[in-house]
């Protein structure tokens, strides 16, 4: 396990605005605040949802779109830069009115109403190629 102790920065908590899209905002956000490194842990609600699974054989996403009213149950994530941009790696599980989930990369969704508690860290993480995943990953 590669792994580096971080000084803890800043906390916050927000409300996330309306028919505005969960993880954009909060890459703005954290643009807006100058965080490089942060957690993330939200609840909340969305009227429709796109999502990713990463298919481990073929090393891609597989985008599923959900054209619904869905609760978040539970959305965690981190902040990082990938490309050069403050990125949201954002991840949820999400229920519908049968009770039953959804679960995976949230990579947009509609905002119905969403809370948040976000920690930054006082330092910068770049993500970096990894060519064992063919994924992005933290360099630690």
């Amino acid at each position: 396990m590669d792994y580096r102790e971080l000084d803890r920065s800043r906390e916050f908590l927000a409300r996330l605005e309306h028919g505005r899209d969960w993880r954009g905002q909060i890459e703005a956000f954290a643009a807006e605040e100058s965080i490089d490194a942060a957690v993330f842990f939200g609840l909340g609600a969305v009227r429709d949802a796109r999502g990713y699974f990463y298919d481990q054989t073929d090393q891609r996403y597989e985008a599923v779109t959900f054209d619904e009213p869905l609760e978040v149950a539970a959305a965690v994530g981190n902040v990082s830069w990938l490309d050069g941009e403050r990125f949201a790696h954002t991840h949820a599980v999400l229920g519908r009115p049968d009770g039953t989930a959804l679960a995976g990369h949230l990579d947009a969704g509609t905002t119905f109403a969403g809370e948040l508690y976000v920690r930054a860290f006082e330092t910068r993480l770049d993500r970096e190629h990894d060519p064992e995943t063919d994924l992005d990953l933290w360099p630690l």
